[in-house]
């Protein structure tokens, strides 16, 4: 199971709380295959292939599993960790039968509301990439290569379908200072999936045109999906099927929110510098009325975007409830010496990014196994010391 940074700084982290944690990777060469039970049910080791090598690494108490939520799901049904009917179907034994691989859920924004401008002030590709630039950053620390990523500001609102008992927004809107024809196709169109129809139809009149855009971000959906196996080998990737906008009321408050982001583009604040829509259709969105709601919701399904945010597939929660896979202390239920501690473990979607609350899980978790470790030793010094009397 390939690890990402993000795996690596949870397990870094985790190591450094619990000192005598040992991690167990290499952003390279080391693929998680399989955690080892034994009779009792007890995770008693972890194999990984290292250089070509199978790997056993034995457990003296516990079993950590960090990998995510894509990684750490297909890890325990692998492990025979999930699903009844689909391990039977992929002919792993069943250690444990739990809904382990559902409950995905992610964050999501439609494209399509984009503004041109008159003036020289966004972010384009010839202008802020350049010898120029890259001096003035480098000696300076100045210029538009200080800008934070490509996201230079962030909103939240509640939309009409928000609901008015929670304390939390529906949408994130983020604002670019720029398009993705900006870069004249050079990492939008790569790193967005863009399809060659659209590009040349929406992108391609505006190449290197000054302009800006908000991407309005999906914070609560109400669509879930699920992965599983495709296959009994660690090295094939799951099937996932996100499930995207597959409840009615996701796209409602996706289209309320574009409708808000162009009257908020449309705004003297932006109308100074000569803010105007693009005028281009979306393939497939030609027979709507231009900006209609049937427009909006067609834009929105054929330009939908993640933001790598995925939760839920070990879900978290009470151990009677047959939905969750871990208990509160994140320990999988029906096997003993086993935890998982990252994004898969949340039940529902945060009202922003989840790096943040998967630190504070690391952080509550060190803190909870430390405490037990403290209690382990007492009760062997106590034994000991009864045996020797």
């Amino acid at each position: 199971m390939k690890e990402t940074l993000c795996d690596f700084f949870l397990l870094i982290y985790l190591s450094i709380q619990l000192q005598g944690i040992i991690p167990i990777w290499n952003a390279e060469t080391c693929w998680m295959s399989q955690i080892h039970f034994d009779a009792m049910k007890k995770a008693r080791a972890v194999e990984f292939d290292r250089l070509r090598l199978t790997h056993v690494v034995s457990a003296r108490r516990e079993v950590i599993v960090s990998a995510g939520a894509i990684n750490s799901p297909q890890l325990l049904m692998l492990s025979g960790i999930g699903p009844r009917d689909h391990l039977r179907e992929m002919g792993i034994p069943v250690v444990s039968d739990l809904p382990v691989g559902l409950n995905l859920q992610d964050h999501i924004y439609p494209g399509g509301v984009h503004f041109l401008i008159d003036q020289p002030i966004s972010i384009i590709q010839p202008r802020v990439f350049n010898l120029v630039e890259i001096t003035k950053y480098l000696s300076m620390g100045k210029g538009p290569l200080t800008t934070l990523g490509g996201v230079e500001g962030l909103g939240f609102i509640n939309t009409k379908y928000a609901n008015a008992s929670a304390d939390y927004p529906d949408i994130e809107i983020h604002f670019l200072s720029g398009a993705p024809s900006a870069d004249g196709g050079q990492t939008f169109l790569r790193v967005q999936g863009l399809a060659d129809e659209m590009w040349r139809q929406v992108y391609m009149p505006y190449l290197y045109r000054d302009s800006f855009s908000f991407y309005p971000v999906l914070l609560r959906p109400k669509s879930v999906g699920y992965l599983k196996l495709r296959s009994r080998n660690p090295y094939d990737h799951p099937i996932i099927d996100p499930k995207y906008l597959t409840h009615p009321e996701d796209i409602l408050v996706l289209v309320d929110a574009m409708k808000f982001c162009i009257q908020l583009g449309q705004t003297p604040a932006f109308k100074k510098f000569g803010a105007r829509l693009f005028g281009t259709v979306f393939p497939g969105c030609e027979h709507y009325a231009m900006w209609s709601d049937e427009y909006l919701a067609c834009v929105a399904r054929t330009y939908t975007a993640t933001i790598y945010h995925p939760i839920g597939t070990c879900k978290m929660g009470h151990p009677g409830d047959p939905t969750t896979v871990v208990d509160p202390l994140l320990r999988v239920k029906g096997v003993h010496g086993l935890r998982v501690v990252d994004a898969s473990v949340m039940p529902s979607l945060v009202s922003g990014n989840t790096n943040a609350p998967v630190i504070m899980m690391a952080e509550r978790m060190a803190d909870i196994i430390k405490s037990a470790g403290a209690i382990y030793k007492k009760r062997r010094y106590k034994r000991r010391t009864r045996s020797k009397r």
